[in-house]
């Protein structure tokens, strides 16, 4: 765990775009399952 604490802490982009695309990605996820299941 303390490996993976210390590689977040050099991210490429900042916390607050990570947060964003990670939650679009959440999302886009949801989204096509919900949609799937429809079918």
């Amino acid at each position: 765990m303390r490996m993976l604490n210390e590689n977040l802490r050099e991210l490429p982009m900042s916390p607050v775009a990570f947060g964003i695309t990670a939650f679009a990605i959440l999302s886009l996820l949801l989204y096509l399952t919900l949609r799937i299941d429809r079918d």
